[in-house]
């Protein structure tokens, strides 16, 4: 039996039932479980590669360590990549394999790890990111990265980090995958249990909240076969930030899903690999133009 709040809308229509498989993505797609196997082969292939480190500390707690996969080329951009998993679940190891994409290009990865919740609140994951991203631009001379040429993306859970990330100094651009711009929808479905996001959360730590001229570029991917609540989140976080002048541009990959749309990241020849080198493109251009107003 059913209480009212079940049956009840809560939001865009929805009731809590449809509100929590709106944002259920591994129930949308059901062999999801088999794609986590084959990103965790290709991704301990990854790892034993040359040049490569691994679980380098930024900051002291378990899961806040990097694994930095070079591309070989000095003074090169990097990309770093935070992983999703709805903040709650997955880890760091599980995403190397998006390296190879990207190295291909000459561009350095890194993926980060951070303490998940209920462990974490999300005001902490986001202050981790944020260490990680002061304790790279500090070592670039130790990486052999260019610490002007500073870019992060990052997948569902990662996307709204991504995102987030774009208020930290050295970073010059976001490439936001499947990500979460809004978080109402996330405080009132299953995936607040773990997280307990408050008003003030919500206000504070939904990048389409928190639009401002001026930020680094951003540019949004999504699949056309993801749930429509994700799309949205894309589509309205873009219109968003068009509505105030802010060039940001979002994506839609058909014949994707929320899983099968990371192998465009990993395959050098990816939409999501095409989509990264026009952000750091665009970016020097966006610079150099400064440089000489």
């Amino acid at each position: 039996m059913h209480d009212n709040a079940t049956t009840t809308a809560i939001y865009r229509s929805m009731d809590r039932a449809a509100l929590d498989a709106a944002y259920n993505n591994s129930a949308a797609v059901s062999d999801s479980p088999k794609w986590l196997d084959n990103w965790r082969a290709r991704s301990a292939a990854a790892q034993v590669r040359p040049g490569v480190r691994l679980a380098i500390p930024y900051a002291p707690r378990e899961r806040t360590k990097i694994d930095y996969f070079p591309a070989g080329v000095r003074n090169a951009p990097l990309f770093v990549f935070i992983h999703g998993g709805y903040w709650v679940r997955n880890s760091r190891e599980m995403f190397s394999f998006l390296a190879d994409g990207p190295n291909a290009h000459g561009i350095d990865v890194v993926v980060i790890g951070y303490t998940l919740a209920p462990e974490a609140r999300l005001s902490q994951i986001v202050d981790e990111v944020s260490q990680c991203l002061t304790f790279l631009a500090k070592q670039s001379a130790q990486f052999g990265f260019n610490d002007d040429r500073i870019f992060v993306g990052g997948w569902s859970a990662g996307g709204h980090l991504s995102a987030m990330a774009c208020e930290h100094p050295a970073v010059r651009g976001a490439l936001p995958i499947s990500g979460i711009f809004d978080l109402e929808p996330v405080s009132m479905n299953y995936l607040n249990d773990p997280l307990q996001l408050s008003h003030p959360d919500i206000e504070r730590l939904s990048p389409l909240r928190r639009l401002r001229s001026g930020g680094p570029l951003q540019r949004l991917v999504f699949g056309g076969n993801e749930l429509s609540e994700l799309q949205r989140q894309s589509r309205d976080y873009v219109a968003a930030a068009n509505a105030l002048n802010i060039d940001f541009t979002a994506r839609m990959l058909p014949g994707h899903h929320h899983f099968s749309i990371l192998d465009e990241l990993a395959k050098p020849d990816g939409l999501i690999t095409a989509e990264l080198l026009g952000l750091i493109s665009d970016a020097a251009a966006r610079l150099e133009k400064a440089s000489v107003e």
